[in-house]
């Protein structure tokens, strides 16, 4: 059983309320407290030519009181819906996207919406870019739907956050007792190799070899785990978006680099958080 909670952005929006409902399944799951939040900054307003700082016009307190009896509504319907599930709700006037990364060291999961119009539930823009890169706990963004009995699938490389996207992949179809579907794929060869004998378009036994090792050694420790390897020769985002149709949940590595602001993270993340057909969890490496 978990002790450490799951933080779901909360908006209202229809993406909102999927986002909700996942993060409300996988806390009876796994016996984690879910926490509804709330973020939002407002400019703060000066005179123009002013040398003074002046206070802030937002947020007010029947501002505050709105999202308070939102929230709260949230967690009754919760009560209904899930009521084994222990549930919080937080308010907070600063970054979405600083506020979920900070708040991510003491989570198991961060749960993001598709779709909606607050700071935090639902932009596929900076915020969710920005904490899918940086969170310290595995990002999930609800989207689509998806049959409780389809399979987990995880794309896999030789990156330190696709080992963890792997053991959390392991993690959730242990969990859901559904098979996991393993996919690594290699880029096709482009250019000016591409009609070269060099460019063959399949993979290698030799190639293939630390794929099949990998699911070796976790269907060791799981032999009850229904494991499936696939390795083409095709563009990773392609193969996995694909691989997306027929699943329950979508896992992959985030390779994020550089600054918060920067919201920098892998192309193929990127890409499977705007068009895959299900929910897509970004792992990251432990940092231990």
């Amino acid at each position: 059983m978990s002790t450490r909670k799951i933080i779901g952005g909360y908006d209202r929006s229809a993406g909102a309320q999927d986002a909700a409902t996942w993060a409300l399944d996988e806390g009876r799951r796994t016996g984690a407290p879910v926490e509804f939040l709330y973020a939002y900054e407002w400019p703060v307003w000066a005179p123009a030519a002013s040398m003074v700082p002046a206070t802030s016009v937002w947020p007010d307190e029947e501002t505050d009181r709105a999202i308070r009896t939102m929230l709260r509504e949230a967690v009754a319907a919760a009560r209904t819906t899930h009521p084994d599930v222990r549930t919080a709700i937080s308010i907070v006037h600063a970054s979405a996207a600083l506020t979920l990364i900070d708040r991510s060291a003491g989570a198991s999961l961060i749960v993001l919406g598709c779709r909606g119009h607050s700071a935090v539930a639902g932009l596929l823009g900076s915020v969710s870019t920005a904490v899918s890169a940086h969170a310290r706990c595995p990002v999930v963004l609800v989207r689509g739907d998806a049959a409780a009995t389809a399979p987990v699938v995880v794309g896999v490389d030789d990156s330190p956050s696709s080992h963890a996207a792997m053991a959390f992949a392991v993690e959730q179809a242990l969990a859901r007792r559904v098979p996991l579907h393993v996919v690594r794929a290699w880029k096709p060869v482009t250019g000016l190799w591409e009609e070269t004998a060099m460019a063959t378009r399949t993979v290698t036994a030799t190639e293939r070899r630390p794929l099949d090792e990998l699911v070796a050694a976790w269907h060791e420790k799981h032999p009850g785990l229904e494991i499936h390897a696939e390795a083409v020769v095709e563009h990773p985002a392609t193969a996995l978006t694909r691989a997306g149709l027929g699943a329950q949940l979508l896992v992959v590595g985030s390779r994020g680099r550089g600054p918060v602001r920067g919201a920098l993270l892998g192309s193929v993340s990127q890409h499977l958080l705007r068009h895959a057909a299900c929910p897509v969890a970004i792992a990251h490496e432990s940092k231990a």
